[in-house]
């Protein structure tokens, strides 16, 4: 049991670098939308809307009012339904800290006359050089000195294609896009989720990013260039289990 115990690791990162090495001169693959949210969403069969049997039906007339007409609305409003997201981040902040704190302090206290009992005391149980005229004496002093100083700036446009993923019961859509480009052997992804009002959609069912409740963007991307930027297995756990 020992034997096995110590073996475990090892053959973890035995098969985890066969894992990498299976990759070897090999572009990343796509992720399978099948099983995906957006593909139950653009499968399943939308309930039939019933019409009113008193007012005119489409067939009798010249002019529809449905989104296939001319100045329909195309607006996404229901399950399976697609939109677009407009992602234009052009943030930037900057902080700067700085803090001093200084503290001195002394005390003194002692028994200079009292009867004569402390001349006595310094005669016959006090060390030699001690006197009860200067019994304590305590002096502390401390310094502290802090600085921290904080950069950023972002920017990102991009425009995304998302699904309605579901409907809620209080009329809010909760949307899911991904999209992959690969070029060469790197793969870059864009995904994005989050809520949106069908009143928040515009006529050209465009929807931006800062109108998306809940919204969670992630741009990155994944192959050989990435692979190479991040440090190796074994340095991320030493930097963690190390304490220096």
């Amino acid at each position: 049991m020992r034997r096995l115990l110590l073996a475990a690791p090892g053959l973890a990162l035995v098969l985890t670098a066969c894992g990498d090495l299976s990759q070897v001169g090999r572009a990343p693959e796509f992720s399978p939308l099948e099983g995906s949210y957006q593909h139950h969403a653009m499968y399943s069969t939308p309930m039939p809307e019933v019409s009113d049997p008193s007012g005119p039906t489409d067939a009798s007339s010249l002019w529809t009012a449905g989104s296939d007409s001319l100045l329909g609305d195309r607006r996404a409003a229901q399950r399976g339904d697609i939109l677009t997201v407009v992602i234009e981040i052009d943030d930037s902040a900057k902080i700067s800290n700085s803090s001093d704190r200084s503290r001195t302090g002394a005390q003194s206290m002692g028994i200079p006359s009292l009867f004569g009992i402390p001349q006595r005391l310094d005669d016959a149980v006090m060390p030699e050089g001690a006197s009860m005229a200067e019994a304590v004496k305590t002096q502390s002093s401390s310094t502290f000195a802090g600085e921290g100083n904080v950069t950023r700036a972002e920017k990102l446009t991009l425009r995304v294609a998302a699904t309605v993923v579901e409907e809620l019961p209080n009329g809010v859509l909760r949307i899911e896009g991904q999209q992959e480009v690969r070029v060469n052997y790197e793969l870059r992804e864009l995904i994005i989720t989050g809520y949106v009002r069908p009143s928040d959609i515009s006529r050209q069912n465009e929807i931006t990013y800062d109108k998306i409740a809940g919204a969670r963007i992630a741009y990155g991307g994944r192959g050989q260039i990435t692979e190479v930027q991040q440090p190796r297995y074994g340095q991320q756990a030493a930097d963690i289990l190390l304490p220096f």
